[in-house]
């Protein structure tokens, strides 16, 4: 089912701070920053390998990842998996008995086709699935 980690997404308060430490402390690059209206976030993309760290700032007090800052702080907020075919992955949770939050996949920062499972049904971890 899994090709790889595509990402780990890190919330964070201020983006532009955070990228700073990403760029001087560790040496990473930003590629891209976008705004997915859809998740009231901005991101920025720093590849790592063959893999991303993505760093999240809410666009909205009550956006997702301002939620998760409220409750736990900024930090990893999720990994995100790459899979092909989502729809029928997602269907083969469902079948598993694994709580979904998104039952169809919806858009993504990268243009990726994503969908997150629940962390009740995952030891805590919000595990997203990526399809690009």
């Amino acid at each position: 089912m899994i090709k790889k980690i595509d990402h780990i997404g890190v919330a964070v308060k201020d983006l532009n701070k955070a990228i700073e430490l990403y760029e001087g402390l560790l040496g990473l690059k930003v590629t891209d920053t976008e705004i997915v209206e859809e998740q009231k976030v901005k991101v920025a993309f720093l590849p790592t390998g063959d893999s991303e760290v993505e760093l999240l700032e809410s666009t909205s007090p009550d956006g997702p990842v301002a939620r998760y800052i409220e409750k736990n702080g900024e930090g990893i907020q999720h990994v995100a998996f790459r899979v092909e075919n989502l729809e029928a992955r997602l269907a083969e949770l469902k079948a598993k008995g694994v709580r979904l939050i998104d039952e169809k996949p919806r858009r993504g920062a990268g243009g990726a086709r994503i969908a997150f499972l629940h962390p009740q049904s995952t030891l805590g971890t919000l595990i997203e699935l990526c399809e690009r």
